[in-house]
C-alpha cells in the first residue's frame, strides 16, 4: 500500500466516527433554477443530501422517479449559524399525482399538482449533530407521504424573505460501499466543511494529510542517504 493511501486512511478514522451515519452528496452547478433544468435525484430511497446556498426569492428544482405506494422522505436542515436563526425556506412537492392546488409564488403547468410545506414550528427549532462533517444543524420540515401514482415528481425549495444556506435531505437508506467510504465519503467531508465556511478545519485537514507523506518520504530519503 502506498504511503500517502495509508495516511488517508488514518486521517480519515480520525475525522470521520465509525459509527457516523452519513447522506451521499449530490455535488451540482447551481443552474437547477428552472422546473426544466431540476436537479436529478438517482433514487429516492437512498439517503442523499444537497448542500444549497439560496437567494432570496429565488428557487432551486429537483426531481427523482418514484412508483405508486413507494415511500418517500424529505427534510430541510438549517447549519447552526448566528445569521440562519430564523432562516426557514419552504419545500414545495410537485407532481401529476400530487392531489392539491397550493399557491406558490413562481408558475407550474396546470396539470401539476402542488403541495406546499412551509415550516410552523418555533425558533430555535430542535438541535442534531452530525458526527459525519461534526456539525450542528437546526432541524426544519420533514415530508413522509406514500407516493400516489407512478411517475417523475419535483422538489422545490424557495425563501422570499432572506438569502440562506440550507441542507436537503432525500431518502433513508444508507449505501455506501466500501469503496466509496474512501474515495465519495473524503469528498464529501471536504465539500461540508466548505459549504459551512470551516474552512480552519480543513486546512488542518489538508496539511496533515499533505505533510505527513511528505514528512515520511524525508525520513525515508534521509535513512537512504546515511547508508
Amino acid at each position: 500500500m502506498h504511503i500517502a493511501s495509508l495516511i488517508l486512511i488514518i486521517l480519515l478514522m480520525i475525522l470521520i466516527p465509525l459509527d457516523a451515519n452519513a447522506h451521499k452528496l449530490i455535488s451540482h452547478d447551481e443552474t437547477h433554477t428552472e422546473l426544466n433544468n431540476a436537479l436529478n435525484i438517482p433514487d429516492h430511497k437512498i439517503s442523499w443530501a444537497i448542500y444549497e446556498n439560496l437567494e432570496q426569492n429565488k428557487v432551486k428544482y429537483y426531481k427523482f422517479t418514484a412508483k405508486h405506494g413507494d415511500l418517500f422522505y424529505s427534510s430541510i436542515v438549517i447549519p447552526k449559524i448566528k445569521s440562519l436563526f430564523d432562516y426557514a425556506p419552504t419545500l414545495v412537492l410537485i407532481g401529476d399525482g400530487i392531489d392539491k392546488s397550493d399557491k406558490v409564488p413562481f408558475e407550474v403547468s396546470p396539470e401539476l399538482g402542488i403541495w406546499v410545506f412551509p415550516y410552523h414550528g418555533k425558533f430555535p427549532s430542535k438541535e442534531f449533530y452530525e458526527p459525519f462533517g461534526q456539525v450542528t444543524y437546526w432541524e426544519r420540515q420533514e415530508v413522509k407521504i406514500t407516493i400516489p401514482k407512478d411517475g417523475t415528481y419535483y422538489i422545490a425549495i424557495y425563501d422570499d424573505k432572506s438569502n440562506g444556506k440550507y441542507s436537503l435531505a432525500i431518502g433513508t437508506v444508507e449505501d455506501f460501499t466500501f469503496v466509496e467510504f474512501f474515495t465519495l465519503l473524503p469528498k464529501s467531508w471536504f465539500d461540508t466543511k466548505i459549504f459551512l465556511e470551516d474552512y480552519l478545519t480543513m486546512s488542518i485537514a489538508l496539511i496533515f494529510l499533505i505533510g505527513t507523506p511528505t514528512g515520511i518520504v524525508c525520513v525515508i530519503i534521509n535513512k537512504k542517504r546515511k547508508h
